[in-house]
């Protein structure tokens, strides 16, 4: 074999090695993006499902049994949070507000240690972004997901009137 030949079956090699390496690469970026796509479906549903179950529940303590109120009549914002008297468990939640600083942890087959949280604040009619000191007709869920196969954060906000069943 002359000089020139091994050269080019050296360079061909060679050529052939960097054509596997970034076709490995793309494989394996491939991979990790389907996978944190998984990861990322799976949170978002997990924030549902957790919106999904407060909409069965009553807008506030003071509304479980109907009857016309006026917001001053609603849950104090300070009062908000699970565990009202006889709530022993998420079991025994029975309005929205029960869910503020709920927390439980989750795993699920492909990505374990989801952390699911929720806030409820009350916001003012003109602006759904804006919390309101004073109670209002309209009280804002937030669910936040965390997992540590997550760069980010997950958040699902939803806002109920108390005339949304």
């Amino acid at each position: 074999m002359s000089g020139t030949q091994s050269f080019l079956t050296i360079g061909s090699m060679a050529i052939l090695a960097l054509m596997s390496l970034r076709f490995n690469t793309t494989l394996l970026q491939s991979r990790t993006l389907e996978v944190e796509n998984k990861v990322y479906l799976t949170a978002f549903s997990l924030a549902d499902d957790l919106i999904e179950e407060i909409k069965q529940k009553a807008f506030d303590e003071q509304t479980i049994e109907w009857r016309s109120i006026n917001p001053e009549e609603l849950s104090d914002a300070d009062t908000f949070g699970p565990y009202d008297p006889g709530e022993y468990s998420v079991l025994d939640f029975d309005d929205i507000d029960d869910y503020h600083g709920y927390q439980k942890d989750v795993s699920a087959p492909h990505a374990e240690d989801y952390s699911i949280t929720s806030t409820v604040h009350y916001v003012t009619a003109a602006n759904q972004d804006v919390i309101s000191s004073t109670q209002t007709f309209f009280k804002r869920v937030t669910v936040q997901v965390t997992s540590p196969y997550m760069s980010h954060p997950v958040y699902l906000s939803f806002v109920f009137t108390l005339h949304s069943k």
